[in-house]
């Protein structure tokens, strides 16, 4: 614990820039075996050629990067930009994403409690999820639980929660669990993918308090998908579930010093 704080310390005199954290939330499941997996681990590489080229954006955003397949990992804990070294994923086992959102949303309450305690100014915290889509393993009730956070923590602009689903990933399933509208991926165009997202996370971490940051239109997608629920009784069981919960999740969450 001692060695943590004093790492904290050093990190954070070091660099007292205001932080643009980002979790890339990855699928690692068997479905991403082979191309995609490649082209995946080439695209990280993209991402960080490109957020460095930005010298303000190289010191603010800081990246973070959490696997799920059978089991959650924490790949990369969060570190700038400059010290990011793209980590050689493989791919196999089946799709926890329900834990892997879970455990994404616990690495950034935690992150911003480390901000907190330090001075840091942050902004929204963004949570990237690439998959296919389909929870493998896991209880109906884990993924609508996990969908219950992404949705208050959304209402309550705690996060910025992306999700991207692989050409051919159940998009649907995808609408269900996020607030905004799923993006399906275009083939393999992760290097472009990659690009608008440096690009987006460079107009973040360089706005100012208050300013409202527009994203360029990602060319990189294959269709965008918006799906609502054919049967009304179940849309109005989701939302009473989400206003159950909403209280016990958000509890002592108020207040945060992000935009």
């Amino acid at each position: 614990m001692a060695g943590e704080k004093l790492n904290d310390a050093v990190e954070f005199a070091k660099n007292p820039e205001p932080r643009c954290p980002c979790i890339l939330l990855l699928d690692t499941s068997q479905s991403m075996q082979g191309d995609r997996i490649q082209a995946l681990n080439a695209g990280l590489h993209t991402f960080r050629t490109e957020v460095v080229r930005d010298t303000l954006a190289a010191h603010r955003v800081d990246v973070a990067i959490v696997t799920f397949d059978s089991e959650v990992r924490v790949v990369q804990d969060f570190v700038s930009m400059i010290d990011f070294k793209p980590p050689s994923l493989t791919a196999s086992g089946q799709t926890r994403l329900a834990g892997g959102i879970e455990r994404a949303l616990d690495l950034m309450d935690a992150r911003k409690e480390q901000y907190r305690k330090w001075g840091i100014f942050y902004y929204r915290p963004w949570v990237f999820m690439i998959t296919d889509g389909k929870s493998e393993g896991e209880s109906d009730e884990a993924v609508a639980q996990a969908a219950r956070r992404v949705h208050l923590y959304e209402e309550a602009k705690h996060v910025a929660f992306f999700a991207v689903g692989m050409e051919g990933a159940d998009i649907r399933r995808l609408a269900q669990i996020v607030v905004r509208t799923p993006l399906e991926l275009e083939g393999l165009q992760f290097r472009e993918m990659f690009q608008w997202l440096s690009g987006s996370m460079q107009a973040a971490s360089t706005s100012q308090p208050g300013e409202k940051v527009v994203l360029a239109q990602p060319g990189w997608i294959k269709r965008i998908a918006l799906y609502v629920t054919e049967n009304e009784q179940e849309l109005t069981k989701v939302a009473h579930a989400i206003g159950k919960v909403g209280g016990a999740l958000l509890k002592g969450a108020v207040g945060w010093p992000q935009h």
